[in-house]
């Protein structure tokens, strides 16, 4: 048991030593300015007034739940719907509109119909190596998301919004890196109206779903300086809040890269979110 323990907090000191030695990919849309703050009351209620409908994939992890919630309370869209494996269960009124779409992942052509109609949508799907196996990985994080991403340009979306990772790159030596470089790539192919990259660090929150050596990934940043560990890490609540405010502003860039640091500006702004 001892040498498991030892183990595990080694592979975590690497994880995290890996994510410290990647340099994070400064992009167009980098963070936010002074009139950012002063605008988006203003920017929230225009964007209100378009009646647009969203989807989220991955509805049921850790950012696409919060991503879900801050929709909700924004009331931002006029139609959301979640298309997943299952359907989702929720207590609180406010979901009671949501639609959702139980879709076979293995099967999507012929689920076409649950991606059309979407002004905007926002991939938060994926797995770990650990849980589905190289194999299953590679599957829900690239043939999944890229698989997605065409149905939803066929079906009339606009704005794809991807969740992917800080040091994504497809010439990666590093499995998860590669994949998510390589999807990131193929779906920029598909050259949508606006196309939007965020790559978060280490993404801080309590999961549902307890990943040892997540956990001691966040502890390590846990005992960091704040000012250190925030250049890459950061949490949920502020990748949601990132990913909402820059589907308001207008951009004139048709494919845009969000590092750490631009996710963190555009996050904690009005960070009450709420109308």
């Amino acid at each position: 048991m001892p040498g498991q323990v030892a183990l595990s907090v080694a592979a975590a000191a690497l994880v995290a030593a890996l994510f410290l030695l990647r340099r994070e990919d400064a992009g167009p849309g980098a963070g936010p300015s002074m009139d950012d703050t002063e605008a988006l009351p203003k920017l929230r209620e225009d964007f209100r007034m378009q009646n647009k409908s969203v989807f989220i994939l991955g509805a049921s992890g850790e950012t696409g739940r919060v991503l879900l919630k801050q929709i909700l309370e924004q009331r931002l869209f006029s139609k959301v719907t979640l298309i997943g494996r299952r359907k989702l269960t929720f207590d609180e009124e406010a979901y009671k509109n949501v639609n959702q779409e139980v879709v076979d992942f293995e099967k999507l052509d012929d689920y076409a119909s649950a991606f059309q109609g979407h002004d905007v949508g926002f991939c938060c799907l994926g797995t770990t190596k650990k849980k589905a196996g190289a194999e299953g990985f590679v599957r829900v994080d690239r043939d999944y998301v890229l698989k997605s991403a065409e149905l939803a340009k066929a079906g009339g979306c606009k704005h794809f919004n991807l969740l992917s990772s800080i040091g994504a790159d497809k010439s990666s030596n590093f499995l998860f890196l590669q994949v998510k470089g390589e999807v990131e790539a193929r779906v920029e192919e598909l050259k949508f109206d606006r196309y939007s990259i965020f790559r978060p660090g280490v993404l801080l929150c309590e999961r549902q779903e307890f990943r040892p050596g997540e956990w001691l990934v966040r502890k390590f940043f846990g005992c960091l300086p704040e000012s250190w560990a925030r250049g890459h890490s950061v949490p949920v609540e502020t990748v949601a809040r990132a990913m909402l405010n820059n589907a308001m502003r207008a951009s004139n860039q048709k494919m845009e890269l969000l590092d750490n640091k631009a996710i963190h500006d555009l996050g904690k702004i009005d960070t009450s979110l709420k109308p």
